[in-house]
């Protein structure tokens, strides 16, 4: 019924004296409900948060509110009685990157001047899996070690929380720089726990220095139990998983590794391929400069990423994933939307 309609009925029904407080709360009513209903009334959106990175890597988000982090949309704030402030100039919000629906339950996107794409549930503390073979290659880096002196897989190493594969035998030997490949490239968890025990002062020593770095890096919500990332006590969130990133990509060597499509390392004295389980490293119309899978069953499927897109280089940060699939499907709608922006 249009608001004409119900007018003509009131009136003819009604004497129009007694009728006129209805009629005006009537029509107000039905004004209401058309501007609701029409799809062409957009509700504004606050802009998006940003976040500094300091010389040292380190990414400072923005404060925001936990229901708007987990909702994975920015909205509009609630209005409340406030003392004047002085305007401030909004950062630029890119509605179509703002709320684009992905699979990941947490995931940041952040440019390399630190500011805020898009996010969500960025601070909740999660495990991370392999993402955690990015500090232990630092953390290893850091301590200046021969990286061509030969290093040995032992039973220590073998996987006996998850029973995880693995293509190196107990017994193998390989120099640590092949090790540090094949723990970034092929995400292998005995080459990553080798490299941690072969460290300066064995693992002791090892995990002393990843709780330095994880106090240089300002990191408050990540804790790391073991240098592979198969413990689920692995945790951190998804705004510092992206400072682990940020650091990472200072070392040439991480960088390097990590973003190879393929390599070849020696194993006993024989080459053995490698390909990196990210498959989106050296795919036509992807130019990534760091990477880094990750999976557990508590994880899900991760992703830490930097890649270069309208001339900025990109941090995009995924965590607890469905699958292998719906990790690659928002990576890739993520770098759809990005070439939009730039191309805007």
């Amino acid at each position: 019924m249009t608001i004409r309609d119900t007018v003509i009925r009131t009136l003819a029904h009604t004497n129009w004296r007694l009728a006129l407080p209805a009629l005006v709360l009537t029509c107000g009513s039905l004004i209401v409900q058309a501007a609701s209903e029409d799809p062409e009334v957009v509700v504004p959106t606050a802009s998006p948060t940003t976040a500094a990175i300091n010389p040292a890597g380190v990414v400072t988000p923005a404060p925001g509110t936990a229901a708007d982090a987990a909702s994975g949309v920015v909205k509009a704030p609630i209005a409340a009685v406030a003392p004047p402030t002085a305007p401030q100039a909004p950062a630029p919000v890119d509605e179509p990157l703002m709320k684009l629906p992905v699979n990941a339950r947490h995931m940041l996107v952040i440019d390399d001047t630190g500011r805020v794409l898009m996010a969500k549930d960025a601070d909740t503390v999660v495990p991370i899996a392999s993402l955690t073979k990015l500090m232990t290659a630092m953390v290893v880096l850091d301590a200046g070690q021969d990286m061509n002196e030969e290093i040995r897989i032992e039973d220590a190493d073998v996987d006996r929380l998850k029973h995880s594969r693995s293509r190196v035998r107990v017994g193998a030997t390989m120099t640590r720089e092949a090790a540090l490949e094949l723990a970034l490239i092929s995400s292998e968890n005995r080459a990553a726990s080798a490299l941690a025990r072969h460290f300066p002062g064995g693992l002791a020593a090892y995990e002393a220095a990843v709780a330095a770095k994880i106090r240089a890096l300002g990191l408050t919500h990540t804790s790391l139990a073991d240098p592979t990332g198969l413990s689920p006590a692995n945790t951190s969130t998804a705004a510092e998983v992206a400072r682990i990133a940020a650091a990472a990509a200072r070392y040439p060597a991480i960088a390097r590794i990590s973003s190879d499509k393929s390599s070849a390392v020696e194993i006993n004295g024989r080459p053995r391929e490698l390909r990196n389980t990210n498959h989106l490293v050296g795919a036509k119309g992807w130019d990534i400069r760091l990477s880094k899978t990750g999976y557990t069953e508590e994880a899900g499927r991760c992703l830490a990423m930097r890649m270069k897109s309208g001339g900025q280089t990109i941090t995009v940060i995924l965590l607890d994933a469905d699958g292998s699939a719906q990790r690659l499907r928002d990576a890739a709608a993520i770098r759809k939307s990005l070439a939009k922006i730039a191309a805007a």
